[in-house]
């Protein structure tokens, strides 16, 4: 990829293409997500709803340093990483509304995205639950002798599971072709990473291990893609997994029934200052790589896409109750349970 350098900016430099791709994906998740809210209060979206709004910058950064047949699985805040994976987003909208449209087949929700013709793995409610799992594709990976790599995300309160230790002692004893990327917005629902342990820079985990551990500043796709491109290809080689700590922040509470009180106005004005979408946004308009018009011609885009995917999700039928048993086991394995 050849480099333009860009001006009036302190950021690394990469070509118009690249921001420009950035700033579409960024906007693509904000918006999906802005009009998720909306249809969560208007009841279209029953159950949890967990918003990644602010987070941007850490899904951009890391699905433009992969390869689209590399692996992704994250936890519950996970309608983001699909849409830009390459799942239409109207069948992620169809799965927030529970329609038999969805992409688990309106069986999994807002917690349970899933695509596996696009490599991505959920989606797991259970906190820390996608963990091993993540490992657990890595290593058959590995052991197919595939070049593949799997992202593992997984949220600050995760690692405080037993099973986060276990998965990185295995990982690295076994050299897996796995990146582990901790999205620490600072809040495990409710409780600041300060409140839970002495060790509050998470990275420092990874190296009772010996394992490379890095922070990274996630509000910037500049930095998330360079140090996960890095790591990539340190797993591609095999040498094994990285931990990465992305520093980020989401700007709404746990979920949509949250009303954060635990945190200040001034704290979250302090990092909607360092937005990742108007940081990608300013240093286009700055190289002049992208006009008012040019702004409104994405947005408009972004909202026919949006509109669409709405529309796709309220028309689709909701799933028959035939499917209530389906999916549980694998059916020709156990034909007697369809008995």
């Amino acid at each position: 990829m050849e480099k333009v350098k860009a001006k009036k900016t302190d950021s690394v430099n990469y070509t118009k293409e690249q921001y420009l791709k950035w700033y579409e994906d960024m906007l693509l998740m904000r918006r999906f997500e802005e009009r998720a809210q909306q249809m969560y209060l208007q009841q279209k979206i029953r159950g949890f709803c967990h918003i990644y709004i602010g987070q941007e910058a850490v899904a951009a950064g890391s699905v433009t340093a992969i390869r689209p047949e590399d692996n992704i699985i994250t936890a519950y805040r996970d309608h983001a990483f699909p849409l830009i994976k390459g799942t239409e987003p109207k069948h992620v909208m169809a799965e927030l509304f529970a329609k038999a449209t969805g992409c688990s087949g309106g069986k999994g929700g807002s917690m349970h995205i899933f695509d596996l013709k696009n490599k991505f793995f959920g989606g797991h409610g259970i906190v820390g639950g996608q963990i091993p799992l993540g490992a657990g594709i890595a290593f058959a990976d590995q052991y197919r002798k595939s070049d593949l790599v799997t992202l593992c995300l997984m949220g600050d309160g995760a690692v405080r599971q037993g099973a986060f230790h276990e998965t990185l002692n295995m990982a690295m004893l076994w050299k897996l072709p796995v990146v582990f990327i901790i999205e620490n917005n600072n809040y495990a629902m409710g409780t600041s990473v300060q409140r839970t342990s002495n060790v509050t820079d998470l990275y420092e985990l990874g190296k009772a291990f010996e394992m490379p551990s890095f922070p990274v500043d996630g509000m910037r796709c500049e930095a998330v893609y360079e140090a996960v491109a890095s790591a990539v290809e340190n797993a591609r080689k095999g040498n094994g997994p990285t931990l990465l700590e992305m520093k980020t922040y989401r700007y709404r509470g746990h979920s949509m029934s949250d009303p954060a009180n635990y945190r200040t106005k001034d704290e979250v004005e302090s990092f909607k200052a360092k937005d990742p979408i108007e940081h990608t946004l300013d240093l286009l308009k700055n190289n002049k790589w992208i006009t008012d018009a040019g702004v409104e011609t994405m947005e408009k885009k972004i909202k026919d896409v949006i509109d669409d995917a709405v529309k796709f999700a309220d028309e689709s039928p909701y799933p028959d109750a035939s499917e209530l048993y389906k999916d549980v086991y694998k059916q020709e394995d156990y034909p007697f349970i369809m008995d």
